[in-house]
């Protein structure tokens, strides 16, 4: 029943064959790639004018410049993340230029910054689109924690079903949001030219009492977070289609185009309407309501947004689960992120990014405002890492025409560590946390890395002078009473060994003196040991005569402790009876020199 339900969610198992069918085309790759940046034109602007606004409606203004010098930020960061899909066409992004041109300690910097910020795009991006479904519908804002718990749930099923068919499902509401935030753009802009809408922007150039650089700095920081997601392209460039860097660089400029005009699109209507931020209304809400009014265009364009925002966080599912490949295979993270699911995605790292989010989700109670710079932060560090890191490869290398790339990436590393310094100083009591976490992260990182190789180093042999050494065998085995299982276990220790004993361990005279005389009855060939407990435990007497045998045959013999157990055909069979077994193995498991075999005997009713 559970694996008929498996195939109902998530398809029927794919070969390893088709797994070239799984590559996006551009079309495909744009939409499931660029979900999270182009959603953040949703809250971009917001985040702009709700440092501004703590000055007044006069300082709105200041929203365009700021907005333009984010453009032209995004525009470095397109240019710089070009360079990188060429010169590293597996992907990884930063954390392979950081790794492979400045250490490993960086590249894990880089790296675990990207891993946490995907964590927090999935919980921002839900939270979020509860937002604009509670601007629509004020009556579910008390249900947000819900909605967004749901809404991780659909996009991990969906990611689960594969890239392709998720791609395909997916790319629809991508293209119907950029078509929608077109249609606000363009109608805000013509209602405004025709004066169809009174409205009463800020003088623009006005002075305005109090403002200060730090100030605008905080404002211009928070606007960045609108070019979080852009690095997404870079680290997923085995998922296109061959030639994979040359789609993978068109569909990042298509990204940066897109989210340019949309971006400056909405940030220049939020002028001209002179919007201000509203806690129970979004600016691109507040937007639409004033252009369309409370229609079928108005709740339209809150639809897609919010479907827009839930998408983002796929952008974080096609990321993550790749990147937390990288790190395995390189032995930073456990080898089950290595594995590929049924529908030959990578289901262990989509299954614990959904875990991680939610439990974000669940303790921030939904309101995941405050980790917007948190969540931003964690791309800027990456994005400063990986540019210095394509610096030292193109001084290091010097191949061909190197010194324009170079300049690209430099001023793209200064530009974006100007950002990560303008958090630190503006926001150091939202951004703190990622100073602790970090180094935790690393350190987990640097804990499994030595763990592997400490196994490796262990388990290795010398193929030429260490080979098997022939050994005789005694075989335990603990039995209960005479049954089935216990014969079928006899049976096939018979075939193994000549060397085998059955140990009964009894509670009282009586019950030893039962099984003795059934066992002399029986007679199945093999030395029954009859061992007294004085304190009803099966364990400790056991153990005590483990012990015995090892200590006589370790020179000689290997020693089994050869378990019967049957199988009940029934789950719920297991919880009626004693779980002795599973108990006698879990003691056995921490000794170093007897091995455990399990015969299992399987019941018909």
């Amino acid at each position: 029943m559970i694996s008929e339900f498996k195939r109902f969610l998530l398809g029927r198992p794919m070969k390893s064959s088709e797994l070239a069918e799984e590559k996006l085309n551009k079309v495909k790759a744009l939409a499931v790639l660029s979900s999270d940046a182009l959603s953040s034109v949703a809250y971009g602007t917001e985040q702009i004018l709700l440092v501004l606004i703590s000055l007044g409606a006069v300082a709105m203004w200041y929203s365009l410049p700021i907005s333009i010098a984010v453009v032209c930020l995004l525009t470095i960061l397109i240019l710089s993340y070009r360079q990188t899909i060429f010169a590293y066409t597996t992907g990884g992004g930063a954390y392979i230029v950081a790794k492979d041109n400045l250490g490993t300690t960086t590249g894990l910097i880089a790296g675990g910054s990207l891993l946490v910020d995907y964590i927090l795009t999935v919980a921002v991006s839900t939270s979020a689109s509860t937002d604009a479904i509670t601007s629509a519908f004020p009556v579910l804002h008390e249900h947000r924690v819900l909605i967004a718990l749901f809404m991780i749930a659909i996009v991990t099923v969906l990611n689960l079903r594969g890239i392709t068919e998720s791609a395909t499902i997916l790319m629809y509401p991508v293209y119907l949001f950029v078509f929608a935030m077109l249609v606000l753009i363009i109608g805000g802009g013509y209602q405004w030219l025709v004066g169809n809408v009174q409205t009463h922007p800020p003088e623009y150039g006005a002075v305005v009492p109090g403002i200060t650089l730090f100030l605008l700095l905080r404002a211009f920081s928070s606007g960045c977070s609108a070019l979080t997601g852009v690095e997404a392209v870079s680290n997923a460039i085995p998922n296109f289609r061959d030639p994979a860097p040359k789609n993978a660089a068109l569909t990042l400029i298509m990204m940066g185009l897109i989210l340019g005009v949309m971006f400056m699109g909405i940030s220049l209507l939020a002028y001209l309407y002179g919007i201000s931020p509203n806690p129970k209304e979004t600016v691109v809400s507040q937007i639409a309501s004033t252009v369309f009014g409370r229609g079928i265009m108005y709740y339209s364009i809150q639809a897609v947004t919010a479907l827009i925002l839930f998408l983002a966080a796929n952008t974080a599912f096609a990321a993550f689960p790749l990147l937390a490949f990288m790190f395995a295979k390189d032995r930073f993270m456990p080898n089950m992120f290595m594995v590929r699911g049924d529908r030959l995605g990578f289901s262990n790292g989509i299954i614990f990014l959904a875990v991680l989010s939610a439990l974000l989700v669940i303790a921030f109670k939904g309101e995941t405002e405050n980790l917007i710079p948190l969540y931003a932060l964690g791309v800027f560090i990456p994005f400063t890492l990986s540019q210095a890191g394509m610096m030292k490869r193109w001084i290091s290398k010097k191949p061909r025409g190197w010194f324009t790339p170079f300049i690209i990436n430099t001023l793209g590393m200064l530009t974006t560590l100007t950002i990560c310094l303008i958090f630190f100083i503006t926001k150091i009591t939202q951004v703190w946390p990622i100073f602790v976490f970090l180094p935790i992260v690393i350190f987990i990182f640097r804990k499994i890395n030595q763990h592997y190789r400490d196994l490796a180093n262990e388990l290795r042999l010398d193929m030429e002078t260490e080979k098997p050494e022939p050994k005789g065998s005694v075989i335990v085995i603990p039995v209960a009473g005479i049954s089935q299982v216990v014969k079928n276990t006899i049976s096939y220790a018979q075939s193994l060994s000549d060397d085998i004993v059955a140990v009964y361990v009894g509670f009282s005279d009586e019950d030893m003196k039962k099984m003795e005389e059934k066992w002399e009855l029986w007679n199945p060939g093999i030395r029954l040991i009859v061992l007294r407990s004085h304190y009803r435990s099966i364990i400790r007497p056991l153990f005590k005569f483990i012990d015995t045998v090892e200590w006589k045959k370790a020179e000689t013999d290997h020693v089994t402790v050869m378990i019967p157990q049957f199988i009940t055909k029934r789950w719920w069979h297991n919880l009626l009876h004693n779980q002795t077994s599973l108990l006698i193995r879990a003691y056995l498991f921490a000794r170093q020199d007897v091995k455990i075999a399990t015969v299992p005997y399987r019941l018909k009713k």
